[in-house]
């Protein structure tokens, strides 16, 4: 197999990443309005599960080979758990924490990604400028969300924001395990599948352990916020994203993620009439030039 990954990102990539960041952030609105009457683990399992089939027909149609043993079965089954233990996390540490401090807790997952790849790449060691770009860009969403972070939801805020920290780790750990296994060249569609077809029956599990049950009567409201999270955000940008992961440097592409929680934002002002406050623009400003500088491309040594 021919070796087409680039060492920088390309106009293409960047619209992408900006496309899946804006998408990634709309989604949070959308579970939010589906969680009125779809409990979040139940959600979570079907989101999968109609993303899996989805998937599955994308591939017949196109005749991507899924059932061929190339030795993705190992990776792909740990990220797969990886990705319903991430999701995990953050339901239940949304229990305990507040949704704004959970978010930047999250946004951690950069961080785990710009650590763990120069084991896997040495190419992809960030240079002293292209690590102050990425504390640069963390620092904006902090700034953005510091306004939510205030009250405090009684003693055990501090489990809700480990179980964030947990997500961003398990989130980091999934990138780290899609680049650093055979799945790195393996097809989106198969890689995805895995994580999908994994992390549907682990998190309907987890939603039977919790003790959810379906709701009597769900609106056509919540149906579509589901629908949008399974067909347009776990389809589609999924699918985005790891074609992305497979052919350009992890950690610039996951540079990029930092702005969801902006877009967000931007979603809740345009979609619930949040306002708009001088922190969200200055965040918009210091993740720009963050991002920018993590995706520099810095001198190297003859």
């Amino acid at each position: 197999m021919s070796d087409d990954r680039k060492d920088r990102l390309d106009g293409l990539a960047v619209v992408l990443l900006l496309a899946c960041c804006a998408l990634w952030g709309i989604n949070q609105v959308a579970m939010k309005v589906a969680l009125a009457e779809i409990p979040p683990l139940t959600q979570s399992a079907l989101r999968s599960a109609i993303a899996a089939l989805l998937l599955w027909g994308w591939s017949l149609a196109r005749g991507i080979p899924l059932l061929v043993r190339d030795g993705t079965l190992r990776g792909g089954v740990l990220a797969g758990l990886l990705f319903a233990a991430e999701f995990g996390c953050m339901f239940v540490g949304l229990q305990y924490t507040t949704a704004s401090r959970m978010v930047v807790f999250i946004y951690l997952a950069p961080f785990v990604v710009a650590l763990g790849m120069p084991l896997i790449s040495r190419s992809e060691r960030l240079d002293p400028g292209q690590a102050l770009g990425l504390a640069l860009a963390f620092g904006g969403v902090v700034w953005a969300f510091a306004e939510g972070l205030g009250a405090s939801r009684g003693s055990r805020q501090w489990w809700g924001d480990a179980l964030g920290i947990a997500a961003a780790v398990l989130w980091g750990a999934t990138t780290l395990v899609l680049r650093g296994s055979r799945l790195a060249l393996a097809a989106p569609e198969k890689t995805l599948l895995y994580q999908l077809a994994v992390s549907g029956p682990a998190l309907a599990a987890a939603a039977l352990l919790a003790g959810e049950s379906w709701p009597s009567q769900v609106g056509a409201v919540a149906w579509s916020a589901l629908g949008f999270q399974a067909v347009v955000v776990t389809f589609a940008s999924y699918l985005m994203w790891f074609w992305l992961i497979r052919h350009y440097p992890a950690t610039r592409i996951s540079a990029f993620t930092l702005l969801t929680p902006v877009f967000g934002l931007l979603a809740g002002v345009g979609l619930l009439g949040e306002p708009v406050t001088s922190r969200l623009l200055a965040a918009l400003a210091a993740v720009s030039f963050g991002i920018a500088l993590v995706n520099r491309v810095g001198r190297r040594a003859a």
